[in-house]
């Protein structure tokens, strides 16, 4: 309960894209507010996405238009595609899971996004 895995990270040209993914352990997913956050070198760490279990999103104004933020429930999986990358996207990226009723909070460990050419 409350292990959140992130995936698909890594290193990608400006312009390009690429899909991350945060996947939970537990039976709590689909009744959570699932959110991303990033992190740049000597920035604090930023809100840049959210999705309710009832699918309401919501984006920081700096990704609005080129991310989009989506659920699999089934799955127990989140996902964060991010097209029109910049380099000033370049971050750690963290997934957080907020449980309704005990709003337990939860985070994943954080996975390296880099944008160069």
């Amino acid at each position: 309960q409350g292990q959140l895995v992130e995936s698909g990270g890594g290193l990608v040209q400006p312009g390009g894209s690429l899909r991350l993914s945060c996947t939970a352990s537990g039976d709590t997913f689909k009744i959570s507010t699932m959110s991303w956050h990033r992190q740049a070198p000597g920035k604090e760490r930023e809100l840049v996405a959210y999705i309710t279990s009832g699918l309401s999103t919501y984006y920081d104004t700096s990704v609005k238009g080129r991310f989009t933020i989506s659920r699999d429930d089934a799955e127990s999986t989140m996902y964060l595609q991010m097209n029109s990358l910049k380099p000033e996207d370049t971050a750690v990226y963290y997934c957080k899971q907020i449980t309704a009723g005990s709003f337990n909070t939860y985070w994943g460990q954080g996975i390296q996004v880099t944008v160069a050419s």
